[in-house]
């Protein structure tokens, strides 16, 4: 007797020859679009070392599957692990891109890696889709169409701009979950604050599943999927350290399609599942919700973790950005080759370690060591690319020879003019010297600490009032002798200094001698005082903190905690251009010196705060206690800002916060502007309410809750030690945008730099300026030169491209002046929009508006000022348009850059050029 016909496939192996059609009417109606992954941490509680093997590991694991399972489908993401798999296992990566061409390899992200999505600097989300999707379309003829972050612990809210402008509709995350935000859509549309949207699909459940069985995967992602959606993904292959999709996971897919248990099963890639919603019609898609705001949140600890990748990061974004810069200066006028290959090494090193175990500071503590290299790698690199180019541009400089004198260069790599102070140091004499402009005048100045501690005379070091053109330079000289004796005080008015009262014609600041801290802060012109009664002693607030490394489940780290002691208020420095006092605490066995300092003529303070910290398991708030009453704060975000409730809630943010209110029925404010600290809080109070900076946090490497801590075990703690970070308070009349922060933010973390000259002729006059953004509502964020070679050789290989957002949230028109190829943009940009352009050094060759991966914007070049002939469209070599899979669905269903309702207004007018 032949055995029974099998009804439901047993567990294990699928029996071969059954029917996956034959399902039972009473199957769901509904389509499961199997996503096989392999989330891979290229660095979390291993080394970079062990994730680079485990790439390739992983990798010939899906190519094994594909050969014994002919539908099978394979999402990657991360391109560094495509990079290194190129670079280790030429076969491999030969057998990927046979599987890219039929379609069964899928590449979704299009990123270097997955990046922390709130602390790295806007910049940097488009260079992770530049280099991100450039590799792919070099290696595989097309860029990835579909964003994918699934395990960032946070997403700010101008990402749906950057994915469209790098060729991306959709976009694909797990965290945070339904549990931990304040929505609970799966599919939605997510839209920046340009009116830019992405089709965004929160993964339920978990992107990854265990080796076995897919039951318990499907069965938790139906439980957590909006029962509305009907067709969704589910995320299954083992992750974290690799492995993929296992022999198990996929024969358990094929028995409970057949069995009909979950609804229909099918091997997908996201384009596959967008490309069906998108084809649902437009009545479905003007249905789904629109989320207007960022996605939060996860772990709030990582907004502070690790102190010392923060600011490594910082520096190393701030060095690249400047070196490139300048590099494309020498490189359109001097013939100089522009070093595309040493800045896209810094700049890997960069986007590397901005991944979300590394950023966030919860990758073990060795991890760091190589961090720490890697991004030392970025900045020498930088540095030397800045000196070359600034000699380069120096030695052209007319310095006419004047005995006995030192002639000083300053540069400023900012795009707006800047008025700052300039410390130098320099060659002693014993008569002193002062400072004079190009043109003989007398320079505010005064003498400050050497950095030299020795006997030996032959270092001096002083600070100067400097006055520089947009991205240029200024001359400046060093004469021998006290200066002339005039009204130096007159310029910038008078100051006068105590170790209670800092002063000066546009504020007074008392300090609490009990305190050490501001009691009031006066505004001369307008009469406010936003901190006027301020309680000092919740200035330092150190609190025991238990919490993992991550900050799990943590809201808020705004309690009431112990202030540091008092040790000694000291004044260190006065003169004719600031005053510079230091405030010294300790608590426990740790120091705090913060040392404020203020200009003769600026009503902004500038603290310069070193920190030596010695304590486990406790963190340290600096909070900022306001007069203000009713406020609304606001933080600053990559490429924007954005308001949060004052609530204590701790929040990641750029480099400033702001809060905002009245004082006495009186518009008022004050802006914080920090350097290296990203985790930020506004407080309501008794005693007023209160911006908080989570200064440092002391938890333990790499501990995650449930783990408990062992007593006995050795543990290592994060942020024992020394480290140093800057902040100014800037008052205002209630508008955040006189304050200007975020152009503050950038002088403040990446200062001017001068250099002592020689005596030469030259061609370039004693100041000179490059380029200019005119300091207004439309900041240029990037110059740089071209990813393509240029046509013209003689322009050192490279087009310039310029990046511009307009930050005010106004529709407007900005001037944009390139004086290094002798060209004016005059763009017309949408509020908080971001363009870019590519500019050639030929004034015959027409302007070309780029995407963010500099591939050209439509049919039709930048059209010329002045009512000239419409010039032809500029064309590029090696990285051209591509078409997308799925554009004709996104299209009949009016996916646009800024979504179906807007589609219409999207529509920006063609920029003008002259």
């Amino acid at each position: 007797m032949s055995p029974a016909p099998i009804s439901n496939a047993p567990a294990g192996a699928q029996p071969k020859g059954l029917s996956r059609e034959n399902r039972p009417v009473a199957t769901p109606d509904r389509t499961l679009h199997m996503i096989g992954n392999a989330h891979l941490d290229p660095v979390w509680l291993w080394p970079w070392q062990e994730g680079y093997q485990e790439a390739r590991a992983t990798f010939w694991s899906a190519i094994q599957r594909m050969e014994e399972y002919p539908d099978f489908v394979f999402t990657c993401d991360q391109i560094v692990l495509l990079s290194w798999v190129e670079e280790s296992d030429p076969e491999l990566f030969e057998r990927i891109r046979e599987r890219v061409a039929d379609g069964r390899w899928v590449n979704a992200g299009g990123w270097w890696v997955e990046p922390d999505c709130n602390m790295p600097m806007g910049e940097s989300f488009v260079r992770q889709g530049l280099y991100g999707q450039r590799y792919l379309l070099s290696r595989f003829g097309a860029p990835a169409t579909v964003g994918m972050n699934v395990d960032p612990f946070g997403h700010n809210a101008m990402l749906p701009q950057i994915l469209r402008g790098q060729g991306m509709d959709s976009y694909m995350f797990l965290r945070p979950g339904g549990h931990e935000s304040d929505f609970r859509q799966t599919l939605f549309w997510w839209e920046a604050p340009d009116g830019s949207r992405v089709l965004a699909y929160r993964i339920p459940f978990e992107y990854g599943s265990p080796p076995g069985s897919v039951d318990g995967q499907t069965e938790k992602s139906l439980q957590t999927l909006d029962p509305r959606l009907g067709d969704a993904m589910v995320f299954y292959g083992v992750g974290n350290h690799g492995g993929g999709p296992t022999k198990a996971n996929i024969e358990s897919i094929y028995r409970y399609d057949r069995m009909g248990s979950f609804g229909r099963m099918k091997m997908s890639s996201p384009r596959e599942y967008f490309d069906e919603v998108l084809a649902r019609g437009q009545e479905f898609l003007d249905g789904l919700d629109v989320r207007r705001d960022d996605l939060q949140h996860h772990a709030p600890g990582c907004y502070s973790a690790h102190s010392g990748i923060k600011a490594w990061q910082r520096r190393a974004q701030n060095a690249v950005l400047s070196a490139e810069r300048w590099a494309a200066v020498i490189a359109v006028r001097d013939d100089v080759a522009y070093p595309r290959q040493e800045l896209e090494t810094a700049w890997k090193q960069i986007l590397f370690n901005q991944f979300h175990d590394v950023l966030p500071g919860s990758a073990i503590e060795t991890a760091y060591d190589d961090a720490r290299d890697q991004l030392g790698e970025a900045v020498s690199i930088a540095k030397r690319l800045i000196v070359r180019a600034h000699n380069v541009i120096a030695r052209q400089v007319d310095v006419p020879f004047e005995d006995g004198t030192q002639p000083v260069l300053v540069f400023n790599q900012h795009p707006w003019p800047v008025t700052t102070d300039v410390e130098i140091h320099y060659g002693s004499t014993a008569v002193g010297v002062h400072v004079v402009d190009a043109d003989g005048n007398n320079v505010v100045h005064q003498s400050t600490q050497s950095q030299a501690t020795t006997n030996q005379t032959s270092r001096g070091a002083l600070v100067f009032r400097a006055e520089l053109p947009a991205f240029g330079f200024r001359l400046y000289r060093l004469r021998p002798g006290p200066a002339p004796v005039v009204a130096t005080d007159e310029r910038l008015g008078a100051l006068s200094v105590s170790e209670t009262v800092i002063e000066n014609d546009h504020v007074r600041i008392e300090l609490d001698p009990a305190t050490g801290w501001i009691s009031s802060y006066l505004d001369k012109a307008t009469g406010l005082d936003v901190l006027a009664g301020a309680d000092g002693s919740t200035h330092t607030q150190v609190c025991e903190d238990p919490t993992d490394t991550w900050g799990h489940r943590v809201i808020s780290y705004a309690w009431p905690g112990e202030a540091m002691e008092l040790v000694r208020i000291k004044v260190r420095e006065t003169g004719p251009l600031r005053s510079r006092v230091r405030i010294e605490r300790k608590w426990g066995a740790s120091t705090l010196a913060e040392e404020l300092v203020l200009d003769a003529d600026s009503t902004v303070l500038r603290v310069n705060v070193t920190l030596d910290w010695r304590e486990q398991a406790h963190l340290l708030k600096l909070r900022f206690p306001t007069s203000l009453t009713d406020p609304t704060g606001t933080y600053e975000i990559p490429f924007g800002s954005i308001e949060r409730p004052v609530d204590g809630a701790e929040e990641p943010g750029q480099s400033w916060i702001d809060l905002t209110g009245t004082i006495d029925g009186q518009p008022a404010g004050l802006t914080v502007i920090t350097t290296n600290k990203h985790a930020y809080d506004v407080s309501p109070s008794e005693g007023g309410p209160s911006i908080g900076i989570t200064a440092v946090r002391s938890p333990v490497y790499s501990w995650h809750d449930p783990r408990l801590l062992t007593e006995g075990d050795v543990y290592a703690f994060q942020d024992q030690g020394a480290q140093k970070f800057s902040y100014e308070l800037v008052p205002h009349a209630g508008d955040l945008r006189e304050a200007d922060p975020t152009r503050r933010a950038a002088l403040l973390e990446a200062p001017v730099r001068a250099m002592l000259e020689s005596s030469h002729g030259g061609r370039l006059p004693a100041v000179h300026s490059f380029a200019s953004d005119g300091g207004g509502a439309v900041r240029v964020t990037a110059l740089k030169g071209s990813e393509d070679v240029a046509d013209a050789p003689s322009t050192g290989g490279a087009d310039l491209i310029v990046r511009a957002v307009e930050s005010r949230g106004e529709r407007t028109v900005a001037r944009i002046e390139l004086g290094v190829v002798d060209r004016v943009l005059e763009e017309e940009f949408g509020p908080h929009q971001l363009r870019t352009f590519r500019v050639p050094r030929d004034p015959a060759q027409p302007v070309v508006e780029v995407d963010l991966i500099e591939r050209p914007l439509g049919d039709e070049a930048v059209g010329e000022a002045a009512g000239g002939a419409e010039p032809e469209a500029g064309t590029t070599e090696q990285v051209g348009p591509a078409p997308e899979p799925g554009a004709e669905a996104r299209r009949s269903a009016g996916v646009t850059a800024t979504g179906p309702e807007d589609a219409a207004e999207g529509d920006e007018p063609a920029p003008t050029v002259s």
